[in-house]
């Protein structure tokens, strides 16, 4: 039997959840951190892009900004010069002491980034701290496009 791998697992859940009914779930708000919680029903959901940030979090400085060149991954970004590729963040761009965070946004609008990929928060912002909360002082190195 071929063993199980990360990519067969993942495409058996995709086949079990296709099958699968959608619900529709209440929206989200961020709490202090930018954890998505419960939202009241009938407010509406943020969907303008994300401000603009520069700011020291726990020492370090992290920063946010659209980006408007329409380039690929593979057109660099990295340096903090906000001149990187479209991104799967919707060409926004996250930078931890002027290392670029490869952010995401999800389609129900939460952000998660490559360190901490598994704990979607509300915004760029809070995408940047909880990146510095998982580094715990270490650097963010540059992580390599496909």
């Amino acid at each position: 039997m071929p063993e199980l791998t990360r990519r067969r697992a993942l495409g058996a859940a995709a086949v079990v959840a296709a099958g699968v009914p959608l619900v529709a779930l209440p929206a989200a708000r961020a709490d202090d951190r930018g954890h998505r919680t419960p939202e009241v029903p009938g407010t509406p959901a943020e969907s303008a892009a994300p401000a603009a940030f520069d700011e020291i979090y726990k020492g370090r400085r992290i920063q946010g900004r659209t980006v408007t060149d329409g380039g690929g991954h593979h057109g660099g970004g990295h340096g903090g010069d906000g001149h990187g590729g479209g991104r799967h963040g919707g060409g926004y761009a996250v930078f931890v002491d002027g290392v670029e965070l490869h952010v995401m946004r999800n389609a129900d609008g939460s952000w998660i980034s490559v360190v901490s990929h598994y704990d979607p928060v509300e915004t760029p912002r809070a995408a940047a701290r909880a990146a510095v909360d998982e580094l715990q002082g270490a650097r963010l190195l540059p992580f390599p496009a496909n």
